[in-house]
């Protein structure tokens, strides 16, 4: 504890009184691992001092005045004339006081520490949280404008949009069937979607393998109930924003607008990533609602059903109860709309 092998054991004499109006006593003190100690004539213990707590009251002058602490409340007093004495403690409390974590320094450390961790709390919330604030003030014509930029893109791939006037009509009137009166507008493509995906401004993008070698519009509206619960899963705005980053972001909430280079990058991801996959028991559920058999969507997935099997069996529109989605007619416009 002392740090000062010399001084392991050293003892000289002294003055002592356990308070200010106590005689002072003639005394011996000693140094030891730890402590200070102090005896009377008779080797009699009365006192035992820590070293680390150890006070100088007199700091300079001679005869060294010492406490057992700072306190002010402390009334033991220790007074020595011993150089040798003197010179060993205030080496002692000098190593001592080096050994002790200085406050500038733990100040230092603390701060450099909290500054640190609200940077990485910063760097880590101030984009999810910026990309969320943004997607809450776009208003929908923005949304609107992004999606046709976005579908423009994809067309460029895929190919023009089927357009047949009968066709359009069944196939909105298909996802108004699937999707409710507010169903978002389908566009229909004969390649490069594998079976349907989304954009901003509410457009679904389906695929005509669905319906062009079917024999029920059941599969496309089982895809177009796909897309739809991925987008009440996940804001389209906010997934284009997240792909395209923070300088992105911070453009779109100043200026409404997002650069061509930005959504190219966005259209080739949105071609070339499989779509995020949906639980069985969230799909279930949304067939339910619709009243749409969940079976050859099932299929059109898997044609073997085997990993689709759970869509299979908990099918909620059992085959002698279900009803066609669209009148035959309809149906039959839609198979032929992107080949006229």
């Amino acid at each position: 504890m002392t740090a000062l092998k010399e001084y392991d054991r050293l003892e000289a004499p002294g003055l002592w009184r356990p308070d200010p109006a106590a005689q002072r006593v003639d005394v011996v003190v000693s140094i030891g691992d730890a402590t200070l100690t102090v005896t009377d004539m008779a080797d009699r213990a009365l006192s035992h001092w820590s070293l680390a707590a150890l006070h100088r009251i007199n700091p300079g002058k001679r005869p060294a005045l010492y406490a057992p602490s700072d306190a002010p409340s402390e009334d033991e007093q220790l007074e020595l004339a011993d150089d040798d004495m003197i010179a060993a403690i205030e080496r002692i409390r000098k190593a001592i006081a080096r050994r002790r974590p200085r406050s500038g320094r733990v100040r230092f450390v603390l701060t450099a520490a909290v500054t640190v961790g609200l940077v990485t709390a910063a760097v880590a919330w101030l984009p999810g949280a910026l990309t969320r604030q943004t997607v809450t003030l776009l208003p929908d014509v923005t949304r609107t404008d992004v999606g046709e930029r976005l579908l423009s893109r994809i067309l460029r791939v895929t190919g023009p949009a089927c357009d047949s006037a009968a066709g359009q009509a069944a196939l909105t009137r298909l996802a108004r069937r699937v999707m409710g009166p507010e169903a978002p507008r389908v566009v229909m493509v004969t390649g490069g979607v594998e079976r349907a995906t989304h954009l901003p401004g509410r457009i679904i993008v389906l695929n005509d393998a669905l319906i062009e070698s079917a024999e029920e519009p059941d599969a496309a509206a089982g895809a177009l109930l796909a897309e739809a619960l991925r987008i009440r899963r996940s804001d389209p705005m906010q997934d284009l924003l997240e792909h395209a980053g923070l300088v992105a972001t911070v453009r779109m909430l100043t200026t409404g607008a997002l650069s061509d280079p930005v959504l190219d990058a966005y259209a080739q991801d949105i071609l070339t990533t499989a779509p995020a996959p949906l639980p069985d028991d969230a799909l279930i559920a949304a067939f339910a609602e619709a009243g749409v058999r969940s079976t050859p969507y099932a299929y059109a997935l898997d044609p073997t059903g085997e990993s689709t099997l759970g869509l299979i069996e908990a099918d909620p529109v059992a085959v002698d109860a279900a009803e066609p989605l669209i009148p035959d007619n309809a149906w039959i416009s839609l198979q032929s709309m992107c080949s006229e």
